[in-house]
């Protein structure tokens, strides 16, 4: 491989994609709007659920209950109904996502110290969000029966109740379970996917449409030199995506890098490598720009999306889709992510997953080689 033919075509690359503001302005400008639309719209904490109220009792045992419910974090009470009718429509027309019903005979039960039963009803067209508020709020009512019972039996001079069992929880890395600590490292992945395989798939595909190929085989140029000189200002941009995407999340998101750095940056360009000749090899194969992204997309994108643990739990998954992500190298790439970013391990943990991504590496720089044919067909 001749090093001045190499450099050539890695200038000529970077010549055109600076002439072409449009591709640089988007190659710089996805980092930045995915960790923004994401980081933002998706989290998955539950907060300021909207809830509706028709509260029969008008005591201020209910309205103690009901204070509850509003000083949390988790509960925003939006109305007050006085009839199951209104507080249904609060649900069906999106107002609410849980109502809340709190009986007639609430107060007079709870100073009795008999069991009482309050009616909590949640939307559940949005199973997950509906399954964790009922839960907060059987965690609340759990709260104001505790602290009745401890006021009733200092009232009746049986002493403050001792619970036999306290348990105090605590979460490893992660300590706040903020989502946006698990979700800024997966984002880092989209970047370099979408940057990487729409970008570079069609790059050998515009040569044959544009009809300078044939200008280039005329050339001394090599086949493995157009490949590898048209990979490095992709190479350039994707790293500098990623740093974009570590800033964005340090001072946007407060999600900082625990380990170490350099290891992050290293592990990333692997993964980089592999998008960026899976994108070329789109290019190869299909000599067609619309196809090659199309095809990335579905190949790239959606993959790394959907199966790679981004948002969606890979144990959670039917066992057929489990066993299909093990051929997704996003699933690899963001373990090592988070490894990096939220536990502050290194390769003594994480070398299995970089040996796949080395692996993936060299898989489609081989493919991307002996696919390539410099000749006119």
């Amino acid at each position: 491989m001749n090093r001045q033919r190499l450099l050539a075509v890695a200038r000529k690359e970077s010549l055109h994609l600076l002439r072409d503001w449009r591709s640089l302005t988007l190659a710089l400008a996805i980092p930045l709007l995915l960790i923004l639309l994401y980081g933002y719209a998706l989290t998955l904490d539950l907060r300021n659920v909207p809830t509706t109220v028709w509260d029969q009792s008008r005591s201020p045992q209910s309205r103690e209950l009901l204070n509850l419910f509003a000083s949390s974090p988790y509960f925003t009470i939006v109305a007050d109904r006085q009839d199951y009718q209104g507080l249904q429509d609060d649900i069906d027309r999106g107002r609410a996502m849980v109502g809340l019903v709190v009986p007639t005979d609430f107060a007079a039960r709870v100073e009795a110290g008999k069991p009482v039963k309050i009616q909590v009803i949640g939307d559940g067209s949005d199973a997950n969000t509906s399954r964790l508020a009922m839960n907060y709020a059987v965690s609340i009512c759990a709260i104001y029966a505790r602290t009745v019972t401890a006021e009733q039996m200092l009232a009746r001079g049986r002493g403050e109740m001792k619970t036999p069992l306290v348990l105090e929880t605590r979460a490893w890395y992660n300590q706040g379970l903020r989502s946006q600590n698990v979700l800024i490292p997966g984002i880092i992945a989209l970047v370099m996917i979408v940057v990487a395989a729409l970008l570079t798939s069609t790059t050998i595909a515009k040569e044959w449409e544009n009809g300078t190929m044939e200008q280039l085989i005329s050339t001394p140029l090599r086949g493995p030199e157009l490949i590898f000189g048209k990979v490095i200002p992709y190479m350039v941009i994707g790293m500098i995506d990623v740093a974009l995407a570590v800033l964005m999340g340090h001072w946007v998101f407060d999600v900082a890098v625990v380990g170490n750095t350099a290891l992050l940056f290293l592990l990333s360009s692997l993964f980089l490598i592999g998008a960026l000749f899976f994108g070329l090899l789109l290019s190869i194969k299909l000599k067609s720009q619309v196809l090659a992204n199309q095809l990335a997309i579905i190949t790239g994108f959606l993959p790394t999306l959907l199966l790679s643990g981004f948002v969606f739990a890979i144990e959670n998954m039917p066992l057929p889709l489990q066993a299909l992500t093990y051929i997704v190298p996003a699933r690899y790439f963001i373990a090592i992510l988070r490894g990096i970013y939220l536990k502050g391990i290194g390769l003594e943990i994480l070398w299995l997953n970089a040996l796949f991504l080395l692996v993936y590496a060299t898989l489609t720089v081989v493919a991307a080689n002996k696919k390539f044919t410099f000749k006119l067909e």
